[in-house]
């Protein structure tokens, strides 16, 4: 049995190595979409589908929680999996199993409050005028879910969230553009999202995992106070606490680690293997 880590490609290696670091003795597999990737250009009930198969294919691989290392994937697929489709897997497999999103602890994170917390109406009839401004760069998928905006008002009043949908960065990222390129991208994004605001956001979410990789790339692009918070951090430290609570899932302890890919197997670009620390091969899921 084992740690299933789905992404549509290699974005989710961010939250991927930050839970290989908390849970070293644990079994990982990992399944990169990358015959579909990406995902932020398409449609909802196309990304459910692929998002569905995925997780599939891992649960017949050994893994017995999948993490949707993916915010699109969690954005828009993780709720009608969860509700719909994974009873049946269990009673299919015979076993615990489930699927975990990584959106819930980036808000938990980002508002500092647990998810069961939801403020009761508005103090004094009214929205307080915002202390902080939360900066979301995501993809286009996720931006339209409006997730962030939703859940982040839901708990704090005093918070305002300004998303920035950043197309074609994710393909980018996963075919290993130089970063050259990558930089005004990003300086692009950065600078739309301070015109729109007309300042700098106070905290800023890196909404798409695989910006993760060129995460210094935004810090360069923003200034020096902004707090750019950690998602695989927070997708790790709510998982720790998640296994505490449940204990029936076997998770392996054999430091076993697998890579799958659905799209061309073999070594991946010279910007992952840089973030990886090694070459890192994909194998035929």
């Amino acid at each position: 049995m084992a740690i299933g880590v789905f992404d549509s490609g290699v974005g989710g290696l961010t939250v991927h190595r930050e839970l290989v670091a908390r849970f070293p003795t644990r079994d990982f597999i990992y399944l990169g979409d990358q015959g579909h990737a990406p995902y932020g250009g398409r449609g909802g009930e196309d990304i459910v589908e692929l998002t569905r198969a995925g997780c599939e294919r891992l649960f017949e691989a050994g893994a017995s929680v999948v993490v949707l290392a993916c915010n699109t994937a969690s954005a828009i697929a993780l709720r009608r999996l969860q509700q719909t489709w994974i009873p049946g897997m269990r009673e299919k497999l015979g076993r615990p199993v489930n699927v975990l999103g990584i959106i819930v602890p980036t808000i938990e994170a980002a508002t500092g409050l647990p998810w069961s917390y939801e403020h009761n109406g508005r103090l004094e009839g009214q929205k307080k005028e915002a202390i902080d401004i939360t900066g979301v760069f995501c993809t286009a998928a996720t931006a339209m879910s409006r997730v962030y905006e939703i859940e982040i008002d839901k708990r704090r009043e005093d918070l305002a969230v300004f998303t920035e949908a950043c197309p074609g960065l994710a393909g980018l990222i996963e075919l290993g553009a130089p970063a050259e390129e990558l930089k005004v991208v990003v300086d692009d994004h950065v600078d739309a999202l301070r015109r729109r605001i007309g300042r700098h956001p106070d905290k800023a979410i890196l909404g798409c995992t695989h910006y993760e990789i060129v995460a210094d790339l935004f810090a360069a692009a923003l200034p020096a106070g902004v707090q750019v918070i950690s998602q695989p951090t927070a997708v790790a430290d709510s998982l720790e606490r998640y296994f505490a609570r449940h204990p029936e899932y076997d998770l392996g302890s054999s430091a076993r680690r697998d890579f799958l890919t659905t799209g061309t197997p073999g070594p991946q670009s010279d910007l992952i293997a840089r973030f990886w620390g090694a070459p890192l091969t994909f194998d035929a899921a």
